[in-house]
């Protein structure tokens, strides 16, 4: 890309350069001894085209909608449309979140995410002595489809995409929405959204599993599978880094072994007869947008470069869409301070604006409060209205890539690219995701970086503002969101109804088929939405899975 007698002058040129700086540096010296990214990527003075080496522009960026997809899944990105925001919402009853979302597609939302609470998470019905003190705390609690008829009353599934964090009973869930939409008078194809749908990642990170690892994905290929026939403007996986990260991984860790995961859900859709290019347009991932900005913008550059690479070489995919890595993005919630919370205003800017420039699909901002509580109406409203700032005010959406061509972004891109493959080698000889998980492989290796994190910032060397620098006296918070603990009576009480209500006879017969063809290789799609139409609850579909598969017991890893 660059002349080579051109690239050995500029060599020499910085070499002498660096070389003069000593004499100032004696006098001034900098801020501190050395410099690098969250993921030990070491931070040079400057950067110029000689620091990209024998640079292959086709092979390593293309054009906007182009492989390898470095600048972007779309020709024209923002420039047509902006990212979907979709702010991340849901606590206590299903009425009280309907009102949130409504509130916030008033505000310009142009999305909906929905929060579920602990029980619905694990397939816990809120009457379920599992569920008790937790019902509605940190999300919505579903219990039945009638609840998830109350959560979308008055909002037209035809009209608006809707991604669920869900995961082990992501099945169930999923039932329950295109039964309301057949309500609404939609049919399956109407439907657009997600479904985190990710269990890999659960062992590893987050703890909200049901099943051991076969029969979980299990029911992953069974969804990929319905959705290609039935339901194919959804996306069926949304293949989860954001909760690695919060976990403690680095960006390198957090986009290596999101993609490993990537490969064993192709890897198990493949092997159970699926054809790549059948399900693969409707793969999805979801990132963490963290506060080392210029390695995020690099991150999520290199992530896309590194899937389309896989898809393309690994898998033989032939069809573009298969090759795309489309995201969703999250501002680091582990990033958030009780301390001064005013600050997280700018910190989720800043993490906002990562994302946008790093070619997100779309994007939820955390609110201010989210450290002490879940958020009020006004602190929602101020992580909406940053994301509307970005989009439509500072200029950031108007060009494609804007950060392609700078040095250090296309330096620190391919270094970061360079260290993913590292991993992603190294989980292929211990044999894959799954394995991996097993021996506790990523385990270790997010602890260790947490620790190096925490460590920083307990000697100072990483600054926190309000924790380890500039604190300040502070007035305790006040006017913060409780759940009110008649959530869980009412709750209850609900659930109680529809059991009463229902055909139970209708119930058992569904519950039944569900638990026979749980014994065979049958596609379990068709009998959970038949299941979830007569009304059974999510715990007593869960529950005919948890007889047959048995339920996950995680390792100890030290």
């Amino acid at each position: 890309m660059f002349d080579a007698t051109k690239m050995t002058e500029l060599k020499t040129k910085k070499k002498e350069w660096m070389e003069k700086q000593e004499a100032t540096l004696k006098k001034r010296p900098e801020r501190k001894p050395g410099f690098s990214t969250d993921s030990q990527i070491e931070i040079e003075r400057v950067y110029t085209p000689a620091d990209l080496g024998e640079y292959d522009y086709d092979e390593k960026l293309g054009l906007p909608g182009d492989y390898p997809y470095t600048r972007g899944v779309q020709p024209t990105m923002y420039r047509g449309r902006h990212w979907t925001m979709r702010q991340y919402a849901g606590f206590g009853s299903a009425e009280e979140t309907n009102e949130r979302f409504k509130y916030l597609l008033q505000q310009g939302q142009t999305g909906l995410s929905c929060a579920f609470d602990l029980p619905t998470q694990i397939g816990y019905d809120s009457d379920d002595s599992m569920a008790r003190g937790e019902v509605g705390k940190v999300g919505v609690a579903i219990d039945s489809l009638k609840d998830m008829e109350i959560l979308f009353d008055g909002i037209p599934l035809d009209k608006v995409s809707t991604s669920m964090t869900i995961n082990a009973p992501a099945a169930v869930l999923l039932a329950m929405y295109i039964a309301v939409g057949e309500k609404q008078g939609f049919t399956p194809e109407k439907l657009k959204g997600t479904i985190q749908n990710d269990i890999l990642k659960e062992y590893v990170a987050r703890g909200t599993y049901i099943f051991p690892p076969a029969p979980s994905m299990r029911l992953i290929t069974n969804i990929f599978e319905y959705c290609a026939k039935n339901v194919p403007n959804w996306n069926t996986i949304s293949i989860s880094g954001y909760h690695i990260r919060e976990a403690g991984a680095s960006a390198v860790q957090e986009v290596a072994f999101t993609l490993a995961d990537g490969i064993a859900y192709v890897d198990a859709a493949i092997k159970a007869g699926l054809d790549v290019d059948k399900f693969a347009p409707r793969l999805s991932f979801f990132f963490n947008a963290h506060l080392n900005f210029f390695e995020e913008i690099a991150k999520f550059r290199a992530a896309r470069r590194v899937w389309a690479k896989i898809m393309k070489e690994r898998f033989g995919a032939k069809a573009p869409k298969s090759l795309m890595l489309r995201f969703h993005t999250q501002t680091a919630g582990c990033t958030l301070t009780a301390q001064q919370p005013d600050v997280n205003i700018m910190r989720v800017a800043f993490q906002a604006l990562s994302a946008v420039l790093g070619g997100t699909q779309s994007l939820h901002t955390n609110s201010r409060d989210e450290a002490l509580a879940l958020p009020t109406e006004h602190s929602v409203l101020i992580a909406l209205r940053t994301q509307q700032v970005v989009g439509y005010e500072i200029g950031a959406a108007d060009t494609v890539d804007p950060m392609g061509g700078s040095y250090y972004v296309e330096k620190l891109t391919d270094e970061i690219e360079a260290k993913v493959w590292e991993y992603i080698n190294k989980i292929d000889e211990l044999g894959g995701a799954p394995k991996s998980i097993e021996l506790g492989y990523m385990q270790k290796e997010i602890h260790e970086s947490a620790y190096r994190y925490q460590k920083a910032i307990e000697s100072g060397d990483q600054i926190v503002i309000g924790v380890n620098k500039f604190q300040m006296k502070e007035e305790p918070p006040k006017d913060l969101l409780r759940v009110d603990p008649a959530v869980e009576k009412f709750q209850v009480s609900k659930t109680t109804n529809v059991r009463d209500e229902r055909d139970n006879e209708a119930v058992q017969k569904c519950l039944g088929a569900l638990e026979e063809a749980a014994k065979t290789d049958a596609n379990l799609m068709p009998f959970i939405i038949d299941a979830v139409k007569a009304y059974a609850t999510l715990g007593e579909i869960c529950n005919v899975l948890r007889k047959e598969f048995g339920e996950y017991q995680a390792a100890v890893v030290l």
